[in-house]
């Protein structure tokens, strides 16, 4: 008998392909709430259903091009076609501005909880991404990125509620995302201390499309 036929590698998407995709639907919908040829008050409800639109498009190519789609990205689309929805169908926009509050204190809660009860979550969805990280290493990171979804999830709620729309929907992009990144990069340092290996490349955890 001829042996099995080997199981064929997943391709994994290259970092243009990882960014496009978590952060695509994102630009959309700022895009579509800058520049919809709408009246302005209008724009957020446009910019969500374009966000909506975007974000399934993502979870397709994801789905029919490297045949998987990262929790995070799941549960974000979730989050987004939820509050989306509820957005629309009940035309308040509030709805779809407190939508980045839930996921972050979603998120934070999750790893809290994990780390109360010994079960360390963010080690769990991405123990490939810092290769020899000790278990010290995971619990700090895990605090610390609860701790920073916390303040993203108050930072959230300042800004939506005492600035404009439009300000709020830019501020996703300009500087909660870069926020995120620069925080992945701050724990560094730390990781190296407990054991990252640095010939290996880094996946940090960062949420997409908020």
């Amino acid at each position: 008998m001829s042996a099995p036929a080997p199981t064929p590698k997943r391709r994994e998407p290259g970092p243009v392909a990882r960014l496009l995709i978590d952060l695509g639907p994102l630009l959309v919908f700022f895009l579509a709430n800058a520049f919809a040829p709408v009246a302005p008050l209008l724009r957020i409800f446009y910019a969500t259903a374009a966000f909506m639109i975007a974000i399934t498009i993502a979870v397709g190519v994801s789905l029919v091009l490297y045949r998987r789609v990262s929790p995070i990205l799941w549960f974000s689309a979730f989050m987004v076609l939820v509050m989306g929805g509820l957005t629309l169908w009940f035309h308040k926009e509030w709805l779809i501005k407190i939508k980045p509050t839930l996921y972050y204190l979603t998120v934070a809660g999750i790893l809290g909880f994990g780390l109360a009860t010994g079960r360390n979550y963010l080690k769990i969805l991405l123990g490939t991404a810092y290769p020899g990280l000790t278990e010290r290493g995971w619990q700090l990171l895990t605090r610390n990125w609860a701790i920073f979804f916390l303040g993203m999830a108050l930072a959230n709620e300042i800004v939506w509620r005492t600035t404009s729309t439009t300000f709020w929907a830019g501020s996703k992009l300009w500087g909660f995302m870069p926020a995120t990144f620069l925080f992945a990069l701050a724990n560094v340092p730390m990781l190296m201390r407990h054991g990252m290996e640095l010939d290996k490349p880094v996946d940090p955890p960062v949420p997409p499309s908020q």
